[in-house]
């Protein structure tokens, strides 16, 4: 489980590098990260984010109730 502390100051790593976004996530099914900015959504495994850009690129089209629970591996 992903503490409020860290769910506060975690970030989108693509969103926080352009002008005007701020890149926040929110938690959803204890599982993933969303960006409410950019949509990119971040896999959470054995309780470690994975907020590489590639998997967040990855899942970005998919709609977030078609997302897999529990979140697969990164490849």
């Amino acid at each position: 489980m992903i503490s409020k502390d860290l769910l506060e100051i975690l970030r989108c790593p693509v969103c926080v590098r352009e002008d005007g976004k701020e890149g926040n996530l929110k938690l959803y099914k204890d599982t993933w990260l969303l960006c409410q900015d950019c949509d990119r959504k971040y896999p959470i495994v054995e309780d470690i984010p994975v907020m590489l850009i590639d998997e967040g690129n990855k899942w970005a089209g998919k709609k977030k109730d078609d997302l897999p629970v529990p979140a697969p591996r990164p490849n």
